[in-house]
């Protein structure tokens, strides 16, 4: 196969591909949490059942993730970054035209784990892909546009829910991904993945990072840096509805509205910290700024009470800036590993994170069951997750300058 030389323009037909399949991928993951109340509302849940199901249906979905993201990722180190892309987009967009004809919780809850599946995919190849064929000085451009433009796709959820049905906005989230395949053909193959393909370095072995003790500690430290990222959507931005009930927060604040808010916030943070991280030469810096930011802003929110709705969407708003280090997150999550492992641990990092969820979600419950306020859990919470984010942060290698072409060996 034909080798390509590192890529130096950030506006490239790979990083334009890899930015509008993660737009698809926002669309349908964060889909859930804006036609949450609508649709569990038609499918006949009281009030009381949709926060309940609601969490339980989101879990379901990181579930998927979780899991899909190991399986994508150790498939994109043996068989290559194309071929999976071509195999997620097709799953998660069947899936989320399926989401649209459900009847029942029970096909509701196989279809968004199936979704979460084919989700995992998506990103975590699509920034591999884009590290390794663009330069070391424009890799931080690429991989900030793919993030930035990605995750304004939940904005664009929110226009289609409030314009049309919650059925419909599934079945155009699906349809949007089956398009997305006719540009995915002209997308070459890394060349650095060619070169290891050739070689016979053993390739996607997940059990390689479990059972070395230097990989398995950077690789938690990886997780653990993103963490906050789910804890915000998941609980501050998911349950924002519950939130402002609790704050007395003045006016009606709603589900989609809270995500559309906040994503617009995220989006403009995704280009503002790659932009910071490239101007320092740092994604540590970058990653530091962004969590101190973050700790402050989700103080502000759980400190909102009697504030008017307008007002707390601002908030929302605000929490997203910090909240878009996600793209510097992916980055450096790519650059701390050899090609033989970069997709396993870039596809499976962020939607481990996006797994843990499930756990912040259930301590969060639990908390809760015990007559914890939502707010007094959410800052429990959120202290522990953004403090070891920070600790992990200080503790990973610096990777901007960085050559990606090596191998991880035994």
């Amino acid at each position: 196969m034909e080798k390509h030389k590192p890529i130096t323009n950030p506006f490239n037909i790979v990083v334009i591909v890899a930015a509008l399949g993660y737009f698809v991928d926002i669309y349908d993951l964060i889909l859930f949490g804006i036609v949450r109340i609508p649709s569990l509302t038609d499918l006949g849940l009281t009030p009381v059942q949709i926060e309940h199901v609601g969490i339980q249906l989101i879990n379901m979905q990181m579930i998927g993730m979780v899991v899909g993201g190991v399986l994508w990722g150790m498939l994109g180190d043996k068989k290559g970054r194309l071929s999976v892309l071509f195999m997620t987009i097709i799953i998660y967009s069947l899936a989320n035209i399926l989401n649209g004809l459900v009847t029942s919780i029970w096909q509701y809850y196989v279809l968004r784990f199936i979704a979460g599946l084919g989700l995992a995919g998506e990103l975590g190849i699509g920034i591999t892909l884009v590290s390794e064929v663009m330069s070391q000085k424009s890799r931080g451009f690429g991989t900030t546009i793919v993030a930035g433009v990605g995750v304004a796709g939940a904005v664009a959820g929110f226009l289609v829910a409030d314009l049309f049905s919650w059925r419909m906005a599934y079945f155009v989230g699906g349809g949007l991904g089956l398009a997305l395949l006719l540009l995915r053909v002209s997308v070459f193959e890394s060349g650095m993945y060619t070169k290891v393909k050739d070689s016979s370095a053993r390739r996607g072995s997940f059990i390689s990072i479990l059972t070395n003790r230097a990989r398995l500690i950077k690789y938690i430290k990886c997780i653990l840096v993103g963490t906050p990222v789910w804890y915000v959507i998941g609980i501050l931005v998911f349950l924002a509805p519950e939130f402002a009930k609790e704050l007395g927060v003045v006016g009606n604040v709603t589900g989609g509205k809270s995500i559309m808010y906040h994503y617009i916030g995220a989006s403009t943070g995704a280009f503002l910290t790659g932009l910071l991280s490239q101007w320092l030469g740092s994604r540590k810096k970058a990653l530091l700024a962004a969590l101190f930011s973050l700790a402050i802003m989700v103080g502000f929110v759980l400190m909102a009470r009697g504030t008017e709705a307008n007002n707390f969407y601002m908030l929302l708003l605000l929490l997203g800036i910090p909240n878009g280090f996600w793209s510097v997150f992916i980055t450096t999550s790519s650059e701390q590993f050899g090609t033989n492992l970069r997709a396993t641990v870039t596809t499976s990092a962020p939607n481990i994170v996006r797994g843990m969820t499930v756990v912040i979600t259930s301590l969060f419950t639990l908390l809760t069951s015990f007559e914890w306020s939502r707010v007094a859990a959410a800052s429990v919470i959120g202290f522990v997750v953004i403090g070891l984010a920070i600790l992990s942060t200080i503790k990973l290698e610096e990777s901007f300058h960085k050559d990606l072409d090596y191998l991880e060996k035994d």
